[in-house]
């Protein structure tokens, strides 16, 4: 047998950095896995380190080749996804970061993009242009805040002397002994200043910004040879050949390939995307234009709606609240009761996202009362991260004017029987929950095998993936309408509280 049959995979998330080897036949050999600390300097900023993300992703990637006990000659290529729209800046001679990285989660730019988005016009060129629209959420306006707020930052940008790029950027500089500055299409995509028509940094955007251009790195395809790993990290010459944001690598190992296919990834947030084919579809209703991936036959795109508090929302009953004492112990007391006693929890820690984009919204539980107990809460949790991804697949279906049939599901809180039992009632649609809910680290692998040849084609990764379960919709309709309209309450009674709280 061919000795290079293995895809090391690296998942550099929100909470941790991760590392599979999957073989051929697409089964995971080895893993391993470290957290990352997340820092909240100031209320609504979210911060990583980023040298701690690189030393942590080096030392699970290697740990994960020892675990496997093969040579890493014969490991094909690496394929890597990562947390999207979080900003690096660093300086290109001495490859050190020159701020910590600003955390998709973060809002200190809210009051940027609030002023820009009173331009009208401008607000209109970044929905065509760039699919998106103008958010903190997204990598821009943290690049503009890094530029104007850290001591020498313009100058030194407007000389060439330091660089910008999301985490995969700032992990493949690194990997590569620092000779790549590259990016690939479906994560320059989340910048906000990318043409997602044309495959280029937008130069009319850049300017209206004040960004410069030199400090971007390359777009280069997702699954495509696009630098060679140091020999120092891991002997053998090989190819870094797959590189994704995690969403679009979950789509892809979730293997929706055909126009309307749809996944919902629940992780620190929900992400849920709907594959378009090879042209971008206009949202009517609030959600995003993305670039779903590029495999060598042109760009090809995704409408996307983000739920930026998920999973996180049961940690901070764990972390906070000290409710449980592992996450795992939300389902088992949500199954204790029926339903939430009435209450209804609004998870909106950092503003909400689509369809809603409110970024002064804020968390809440409503309907309290002497009886509520730990049960309930734990129980409202989960129903709101369904209702929060139920409010964007039913924009999602208006815009493509299709019932899905299928909603693939992922993510480690996708392990919920409770929530995905809700979500298929919620949302009158078959829940599908593959055997492997890795779909992320399983998707950057294909990338990078597709590339390396150990996947010849799509048909031979639909092969692959296999359904654990099914959960098929069984709610009363009644029912089902008190609980969405229980829950579109409590979001304008959030919004609202948070309009209040700034004035």
């Amino acid at each position: 047998m061919d000795k290079k049959k293995f895809i090391l995979s690296l998942d550099q998330g929100t909470t941790s950095c991760r590392a599979i080897l999957f073989d051929q036949a697409g089964q995971s050999v080895s893993r391993s896995q470290q957290s990352i600390k997340q820092s909240y300097p100031q209320p609504g900023w979210v911060e990583h380190d980023p040298d701690e993300i690189l030393r942590q992703q080096i030392a699970v990637m290697q740990d994960a080749v020892a675990q496997a006990d093969i040579e890493p000659a014969q490991i094909a290529g690496i394929g890597i996804a990562n947390q999207r729209e979080t900003l690096v800046v660093w300086e290109k001679n001495s490859g050190r970061p020159i701020c910590p990285a600003i955390v998709w989660q973060c809002r200190r730019t809210a009051d940027i993009c609030a002023s820009l988005a009173k331009d009208e016009v401008f607000a209109g060129q970044i929905r065509d242009k760039t699919g998106l629209l103008i958010d903190a959420y997204f990598s821009a306006t943290k690049l503009m805040w890094v530029l104007d707020h850290v001591s020498g930052a313009r100058g030194k940008a407007v000389k060439g002397e330091l660089m910008a790029g999301t985490i995969d950027t700032w992990l493949i500089w690194h990997l590569s002994g620092r000779e790549a500055h590259v990016t690939d299409a479906s994560n320059a995509a989340r910048t906000m200043l990318f043409n997602i028509h044309d495959g280029c940094w937008d130069k009319d955007i850049l300017s209206a910004l004040d960004i410069p251009e030199v400090i971007l790195p390359k777009v280069v395809p997702s699954s495509g040879i696009a630098a060679t790993l140091d020999p120092a990290i891991l002997p053998g010459q090989i190819p870094i050949a797959g590189i994704a944001g995690d969403q679009q690598a979950a789509l892809f190992g979730q293997t929706c390939f055909e126009k309307g296919m749809t996944k919902n990834t629940y992780g620190t947030g929900c992400f849920i995307l709907m594959y378009t084919g090879h042209a971008p579809m206009q949202s009517q209703n609030r959600l995003l234009t993305t670039v779903a991936w590029d495999i060598g036959r042109g760009l090809e795109y995704a409408l996307e709606g983000s739920v930026f508090n998920a999973g996180s929302a049961i940690q901070w009953l764990r972390d906070n609240l000290g409710l449980f004492d592992k996450s795992s112990e939300c389902d088992r007391l949500a199954e204790q009761v029926a339903d939430t006693g009435g209450v209804t929890f609004v998870p909106a820690f950092t503003g909400l996202g689509a369809p809603h984009w409110d970024m002064q919204a804020r968390g809440m539980f409503t309907g309290l009362t002497r009886g509520t107990g730990r049960e309930h809460l734990a129980r409202a949790v989960l129903e709101a991260i369904v209702h929060q991804s139920q409010d964007i697949l039913a924009c999602m279906q208006a815009d493509a004017d299709i019932k899905m049939p299928v909603l693939h599901v992922d993510g480690g809180a996708s392990v919920s029987d409770v929530m995905m039992q809700f979500q298929a009632d919620m949302s009158g649609i078959t829940v599908d929950r593959p055997q492997a809910i890795e779909t992320t680290a399983f998707g950057a692998a294909c990338l990078a095998g597709l590339a390396v040849g150990i996947w010849p084609d799509l048909e031979s990764l639909r092969q692959i993936r296999r359904s654990d379960r099914l959960f098929q919709a069984g709610m009363d309709q009644k029912e089902k309408e008190k609980r969405r309209t229980m829950w579109q309450q409590a979001i304008v009674t959030a919004m609202e509280h948070g309009r209040r709280s700034v004035r």
